[in-house]
C-alpha cells in the first residue's frame, strides 16, 4: 500500500519525504487556504519537492468550469491529478477529462455505488472517506472491502485511496480491507512510528550496553 501525506505545508512535507516512505501528496481547497499562498503557485513548490502523484482540487460545481480549471491545472505538472467532487457534474466533468489523457481522483465518495461510478467514468483514483462514514454511523473498513470487491470482479483499474484516516487503526483496517493507498496528515503519520513499548525496548538496550562498554555513563 502506498502512502500518501495530506498536506499543502511545505515544512511538513520537506520532513516526511526524508522518511523516503511517502508515495505521494493530496490537498484540498482547506489545507490550500491555511497557506495563504495562491493554488498553482503552492501545488507547483509541492510538485518541485516530489516525484510522486500530487491531487490537486478543483473548486468549481459546473462541469464545463471542473474541466477549465482541471486542465489549467495539470498543465502545472505531470504528476498533477485532478480532484473532483462526486457529483453529476464531477462525473461529467471526469469523463471530459479522461478524453484529454487527465488523470482525476473522484472524492468525497460515501457508497460502494459511488465508487463504482467513479470507476466508470474512468477515475484513475477513488477517494472513500474512511472516518466520516463511521461518523455516519457505517463502516469504514465494509466500504473499502465492498468496494475493492466490485473493483476486482469487474477488472477496473481505478485505485482506492482511502481519505479521511485518524487514527493507526484506521491505516491498518484500510490496508487489510484492500486500499491501494491511504493519505494521512502529517501528526498522524508521524504517530505510526512510535509505540511505548519500542521506547522502551530501545531505553533497555541502551542500558544493557552501557553497563558492560560503558561503565562511567552507567
Amino acid at each position: 500500500m502506498k502512502f500518501f501525506l495530506d498536506t499543502a505545508n511545505l515544512d511538513e512535507l520537506d520532513r516526511a519525504l526524508a522518511w523516503g516512505i511517502i508515495d505521494g501528496v493530496t490537498t484540498n481547497p482547506t489545507l490550500i487556504a491555511k497557506e495563504g499562498i495562491a493554488m498553482c503557485e503552492q501545488l507547483r513548490r509541492i510538485c518541485e519537492r516530489t516525484d510522486g502523484d500530487v491531487s490537486a482540487p478543483v473548486i468549481s460545481s459546473v462541469s464545463r468550469d471542473m474541466v477549465h480549471e482541471g486542465r489549467e491545472l495539470a498543465s502545472l505538472h505531470g504528476n498533477i491529478v485532478i480532484k473532483v467532487p462526486m457529483t453529476e457534474e464531477g462525473i461529467k466533468a471526469v469523463s471530459a477529462l479522461r478524453s484529454d489523457g487527465i488523470r482525476t481522483n473522484v472524492t468525497l465518495c460515501f457508497t460502494a455505488a459511488q465508487a463504482l461510478i467513479a470507476a466508470k467514468s474512468g477515475a484513475y483514483f477513488v477517494s472513500p472517506f474512511f472516518a466520516r462514514v463511521e461518523d455516519a454511523g457505517g463502516s469504514g473498513q465494509q466500504l473499502i472491502e465492498d468496494i475493492a470487491r466490485i473493483y476486482s470482479a469487474h477488472g477496473f483499474a481505478t485505485q482506492i485511496l482511502a481519505a479521511s484516516l485518524r487514527s493507526r487503526e484506521h491505516v491498518e483496517q484500510a490496508a487489510k480491507a484492500g486500499a491501494h493507498i491511504a493519505t494521512l496528515p502529517f501528526k498522524l503519520m508521524e504517530s505510526l512510528f512510535r509505540h511505548p513499548l519500542t521506547a522502551q525496548g530501545i531505553e533497555q538496550f541502551a542500558s544493557d550496553y552501557s553497563k558492560v562498554f560503558d561503565p562511567v555513563k552507567a
